[in-house]
């Protein structure tokens, strides 16, 4: 192996031994007698000594041997894991990995001089006589890790593994008020002697790293270009996929091979997006030491909880939202978290709570940050707006409170008194939604006076391929990201001449009541075109929400929806500000990627209007109303509860197959139970068999979301997305489910949990599970 290869396999190994000994010295603070974190933090510093011997890295050797002289101390309970002791070892890890920074970029250590760290290391070698200065930052009770193994990032199936692995389950005994007992431990390893010499004292913290060398042989380092190689090859097997499925659909005799296609492709895409996902905690470790430090320089008391580490995000995500995470938790401790003698005075424990808690929610993954401090002043907000130019007073005073709250990430705002090396320049939360739009996310703001503020970051699993709408106008297809969808408006060609409200040349819908903008397709494309519906065709609106901006894209015509592949535009479709991306459609179509947020900001839609801040003040007034899906079925109207349904398909009889007797439907690569309650697939079978040279019959199929699963019901019609409010339950039969009132009609919402699971064992799902098989 050459010298060069010798050291980037260093490197990596350093770097990683550094990760694990940042989270495991944060976690020392809250227990600085625990011997599996002393353990784990010594051998990360000893294996960096040991190897730069033989490589001639003097200047790192010396610097480490000084380190690892102190964490013996620690290690043998001659010296306590003070305040300063934790401060004093996270600028020895800082000083390290400046040094493999050097080492990295130029091959060699540079030219600094480490005195001035090497004697305060020195001088932290005598036992204090208190401890100061303690910032408790603790992950939350469900962790069971005490120092949770470092992720290997060129190897995202490390972090499945060391889950499942003993490491995790080591429980650590918490701190003791009693005096730190003496050790008497063997002496420790020292440099040329093998790790496995580790004192007898800490057989916990060595069956830790035992595991491990089974997981690195279970487990391989993988390039990020290769990774990003397999993720372009997989976009392209989808977009040929997409173009074989259209070209085939009217060959019964291709059913079952472009079936197969559809089903390996999935399951490809779906294999080679896992392999580049990587668990939030990679970026979650560094924020307890950010939050420590600041808490310090700020004279805050925090308490960092963290949840659901485990969530994993794509890899290029994940680099992406570390800045927008950073700032947010910097606004929390400076402009949220209030000193403790502020919280003492209202009340509060003067230690504040911070979270930070991750989860996944469908096709994307939440991030959040809360706090309990005092909130955020909507009056202060305003006076600030105003005094900045951000807005005019007269606007000002008709902003309701949700929409105050979104000036906050206008470029240039901020409510800090005085410019600190923390806040003060107007740069945090413009960053965080400016970034995070950038990768297709959103960012909401909750906050309450006196209780505190939440930053909600919602992110897509994945940008390289992601589930679109394909609209039509002026005789092009474009594709509409279903992230950003709300719902669909069909205008009939009857309606097409009063449909439209204006007030002062700007076109509006009356949605349920609320005006919604509309912003023509048509017209953003060709300026001098005016808005009008045409009479003699279906007209369609598409309901979006970009970054709190509601509004209607009114569009020629609507496609079926498909997988598209994202790929990247040009500098000058980048300037026209209408598009995010292009791509290939199943008919071999090229197809611009509408952005939705650009397209509210040129069009110049406001975050939220005065009528739907009425409404929303009326709604929490009065009784809470929801929305639903108004179908028919089988001549029957019925609700969906329109927060359960996930996708409206409309797809040949033929997709449908039978377990015993009972239908269900291929969906994404699941099995799908399907409620066929008013025999509209008999029907339509029916109708099948006498239409000679027909296609074959379409039906529609309500895709929904019942807890955990995903059931579908079979419906005749689509008829509206309508607000009701409950009535009362009904315990049995048709309205299971409880009845609503939806347009002055009592109408039956659909009980999704009666949809029988398909269970394994039931007569049919042997045959169904052998031509599953044969199809791939």
């Amino acid at each position: 192996m050459h010298m060069d290869e010798l050291t980037r396999e260093f490197l990596i190994e350093s770097q990683e031994g550094l990760d694990r000994m940042e989270r495991c010295l944060t976690d020392l603070e809250m227990r600085p007698r625990d011997a599996a974190l002393l353990g784990e933090i010594f051998r990360s510093v000893h294996t960096i000594k040991g190897t730069t011997g033989f490589l001639g890295f003097k200047r790192l050797e010396k610097l480490a041997h000084r380190g690892e002289n102190l964490l013996g101390l620690l290690r043998d309970g001659k010296v306590l894991a003070s305040g300063g002791v934790i401060t004093g070892l996270l600028r020895l890890l800082d000083g390290l990995r400046a040094i493999l920074r050097f080492i990295e970029t130029d091959g060699n250590e540079g030219a600094g001089d480490d005195g001035a760290l090497i004697e305060e290391l020195e001088v932290l070698h005598a036992p204090p006589s208190e401890v100061k200065g303690v910032v408790i930052l603790s992950p939350v009770a469900s962790e069971t890790s005490p120092c949770p193994s470092a992720v290997k990032e060129r190897a995202p199936a490390t972090a499945k593994t060391a889950s499942a692995s003993p490491v995790s389950a080591v429980q650590s005994p918490a701190p003791s008020p009693t005096p730190l007992p003496a050790l008497q431990p063997p002496p420790g390893p020292v440099a040329g002697q093998p790790a496995a010499a580790a004192p007898a004292a800490f057989d916990a913290g060595k069956s830790r790293t035992q595991p491990g060398a089974g997981t690195a042989e279970s487990t391989l380092r993988v390039d990020v270009a290769l990774l990003n190689r397999m993720m372009n090859l997989v976009g392209e097997l989808v977009l040929t996929r997409n173009q074989v499925l259209q070209a085939t659909a009217a060959d019964p005799r291709m059913t079952l091979l472009s079936r197969r296609l559809d089903m390996v492709t999935a399951d490809l895409r779906e294999s080679v997006m896992k392999a580049r996902m990587q668990p939030v905690s990679n970026i979650f470790s560094k924020m307890p030491r950010m939050v420590r430090d600041l808490s310090q320089s700020l004279g805050r008391r925090v308490r960092l909880e963290m949840e659901g580490q485990e969530t994993e995000l794509d890899k290029s995500l994940l680099e992406a939202i570390k800045d927008p995470l950073t700032h947010a938790l910097r606004n929390s401790l400076d402009h949220g978290i209030e000193p403790p003698d502020t919280r003492r005075a209202v009340g509060k424990n003067p230690e504040g709570l911070l979270k930070l808690r991750a989860v996944q929610e469908g096709s994307h993954v939440v991030i959040e940050v809360s706090d309990d401090g005092a909130g955020i002043a909507i009056d202060k907000v305003r006076e600030k707006a105003i005094e900045r130019g951000l807005i005019t007073p007269d606007r000002a005073a008709l902003l309701g409170e949700r929409e105050l709250l979104q000036l906050i990430f206008l470029p240039g705002f901020s409510t800090a008194a005085r410019v600190t090396n923390v806040s003060g320049r107007g740069v945090g939360m413009d960053v965080v939604r400016t970034n995070v739009e950038k990768i297709g996310g959103k960012v909401e703001l909750d906050s309450r006076s006196g209780k505190g503020t939440t930053v909600r970051m919602r992110i897509p699993l994945t940008l390289a391929i992601i589930p679109a709408l394909i609209v039509r106008s002026l005789n092009q297809s474009f594709a509409l990201p279903q992230g950003a969808l709300s719902e669909l408006v069909h205008i009939p060609p009857n309606k097409a001449g009063t449909a439209i409200e204006w007030i002062e040349n700007a076109p509006l819908y009356r949605l349920r009541g609320r005006l919604l903008p509309l912003v023509f397709l048509s017209r953003l494309l060709d300026p001098g075109r005016a808005c009008f519906l045409a009479p003699d065709r279906d007209n369609f609106i598409t309901v979006l929400d970009a970054d709190g901006r509601r509004f209607g894209l009114v569009v020629d015509g609507l496609a079926d929806p498909e997988e598209i592949v994202v790929k990247p535009l040009s500098a000058v479709l980048k300037d026209i500000g209408l598009y995010s991306g292009a791509t290939v459609l199943g008919n071999a179509d090229l197809a611009l990627i509408l952005d939705p947020g650009s397209i509210a900001m040129k069009a110049g839609i406001t975050m939220n209007n005065e009528e739907e801040a009425a409404a929303q003040v009326e709604e929490s007034a009065g009784t809470a109303r929801s929305e639903f899906l108004l179908v028919e079925i089988a001549g029957r109207r019925a609700a969906v509860p329109l927060a359960d349904v996930l996708r409206i398909e409309q797809l040949p009889l033929s997709r449908i197959e039978y377990v015993g007797y009972r239908p269900v439907l291929n969906f994404e690569g699941h099995l799908l139970p399907v409620e066929d309650t008013g025999g509209i697939l008999a029907q339509a079978a029916e109708a099948q068999s006498v239409q000679s040279g027909s296609e074959g019959a379409q039906i529609i199929v309500v895709v929904c979301r019942d807890g955990n699963r995903h059931v579908g019901i079979v419906v005749s019609h689509v008829l509206d997305v309508a607000a009701g409010s409950d009535l009362f339950e009904a315990g049995t039969g048709a309205q299971a489910g409880g009845v609503t009132m939806l347009k002055n009609r009592v109408t039956g919402v659909v009980d999704l949990g009666s949809v029988a699971p398909v269970a394994q064992g039931e007569p049919g799902h042997e045959e169904w599970s052998q031509s599953a098989e044969v199809m791939g």
